[in-house]
């Protein structure tokens, strides 16, 4: 199982396959997951859709799985993960960014709390919100 971590989607849990720098997610699971789905114009959310390119059919599509680390790149959106694969940041594009930016506002983002229940920045939408982060490294 890996985890995604997508801007503006809750934390989801996935059967994927990691290797390298690459995510495959099984076509099935896409559009659960990412709110992508593959259709035969490329890969769509809603009426948008992004086609294939052939040079790089076969680094997106493998075993009916889609890569969803090389499509997000190729959207020029960041993509990190942990050293073991096991979780993936899918981070959203500068233009998003850039709108947060303006607007001083963060962007919506939910975790859990330590029993469990779910909290959404944007419940908090304006009330003071003290953010603590920690990481190891």
């Amino acid at each position: 199982m890996v985890t995604l971590l997508m801007d503006g989607r809750d934390a989801e849990a996935v059967s994927a396959r990691s290797a390298g720098e690459d995510l495959f997610l099984p076509v099935a699971d896409l559009e659960r997951a990412t709110g992508w789905a593959l259709k035969p114009e490329g890969l769509c959310q809603g009426e948008v859709c992004v086609p294939v390119p052939a040079a790089k059919r076969s680094e997106w599509l493998r075993d009916d799985a889609a890569n969803l680390a090389a499509f997000w790149r190729h959207l020029g959106r960041p993509v990190l993960h942990d050293e073991r694969g096991e979780t993936w940041v899918f981070g959203g594009g500068a233009q998003e960014r850039g709108q947060h930016l303006r607007n001083l506002e963060a962007p919506d983002f939910a975790l859990p709390d330590l029993s469990g229940r779910m909290h959404r920045l944007s419940d908090y939408r304006g009330k003071r919100v003290f953010l603590v982060t920690w990481a190891s490294w």
